[in-house]
This record gives C-alpha cells, sequence and structure tokens, in this order.
C-alpha cells in the first residue's frame, strides 16, 4: 500500500479527509473503533476494580 493511501480502502489519501480518501471511509473508520471492531491490546479491565471517578469526592 502506498505510503499516502487511505487505511481503508488504499485510494490516495485527500488533504481534507487525511488519512482517509472521502468522508466515507473517515466513517468506516469510525464506526469500527465505536463498534468494537478495533481494539487497543492490553491487559483485560478488571471489572471489579474501583476507579474512584464515580465518589463525591473526586468533583472537588
Amino acid at each position: 500500500m502506498p505510503r499516502d493511501a487511505c487505511p481503508i480502502c488504499g485510494k490516495p489519501g485527500t488533504a481534507d479527509f487525511k488519512p482517509f480518501c472521502s468522508r466515507g471511509c473517515k466513517d468506516r473508520d469510525l464506526l469500527q473503533w465505536l463498534g468494537e471492531g478495533y481494539r487497543v491490546p492490553g491487559e483485560p479491565a478488571n471489572p471489579n476494580a474501583h476507579s474512584g471517578l464515580d465518589s463525591p469526592d473526586s468533583r472537588d
């Protein structure tokens, strides 16, 4: 794939939608992130861990 190619379809990217070639490819990429099609590798989150973000003291 050429260096400036759209990561979705491989067409040349444009300045308006860089690194994508169009709004359609840009939106498809966003939908992949929102639909959990893409994932960042790492340790699984512990659902029992408390971050403290929901406690009243964290708003001060």
